[in-house]
């Protein structure tokens, strides 16, 4: 296994490993056109998104939504997702970090709030599903946080010990995850946050996924 063989790596999956931006801010302008909301550039995006989603909602409304304008609006969100999302491919230089990770005797697993039954054959598509001792994504309603889901996630990985796991995401909420079982974090600006909003977790932040991997082993270690 190697010096660092009990090293773990719990990915996100949309924003990090899955560059989707295009579809997200597609997707949201053509949900918001729906309701009668302005549409938003992605700067303005990345600056006001946040994880449980409603929240998102707040800061553009000026209110937490209804339940039936959070169903309506979340409803229109993943329909136009679907559509925009097709063109979207992995991040670059994905492939090859999967695969040195793996190839230097660690682990790796995809936590993600992406929809379980549609992540599963959308990493299959990739040809990277072999890279992961686990694909995990959400069963139940969207809009709630990385944290609920994060403590089942890593007590069904055999062997894998919490303070050598390292998160590796693209919004505050994998921070959050991260601290919540004890485990260190790394935060990716290329997807819906910016930098100053994920600098605010407390954790390293990074520009490229070969530099969030890199951290990785290091605190890992």
């Amino acid at each position: 296994m190697g010096k660092h063989g009990g090293a773990h790596i719990v990915w996100d999956w949309n924003g990090t490993l899955f560059h989707d931006n295009e579809a997200v801010i597609g997707a949201t302008n053509a949900a918001f056109a729906e309701v009668g909301l302005a549409p938003i550039t992605m700067e303005r995006y990345r600056e006001l998104y946040t994880v449980p989603v409603p929240k998102f909602y707040e800061r553009l409304m000026g209110r937490l939504p209804t339940d039936e304008e959070w169903e309506v609006m979340d409803v229109l969100f993943h329909r136009y997702y679907a559509q925009h999302s097709a063109a979207c491919s992995l991040t670059e230089g994905v492939g090859e970090l999967l695969g040195r990770w793996r190839s230097a005797g660690h682990s790796q697993s995809i936590l993600s709030l992406y929809e379980h039954e549609e992540l599963v054959p959308l990493v299959r598509g990739f040809g990277i599903e072999a890279h992961f001792v686990r694909v995990e994504g959400r069963i139940g309603p969207s809009g709630g946080s990385k944290a609920e889901h994060m403590v089942r996630h890593l007590t069904s990985l055999t062997g894998v010990d919490p303070q050598r796991t390292v998160v590796i995401g693209d919004a505050s909420d994998d921070a959050l995850a991260a601290r919540h079982v004890g485990a260190r974090a790394v935060l990716y600006t290329g997807g819906s946050h910016s930098r100053t909003s994920l600098e605010a977790a407390g954790v390293p932040v990074v520009d490229s996924l070969a530099e969030a991997v890199r951290l990785a082993e290091e605190l890992a270690a």
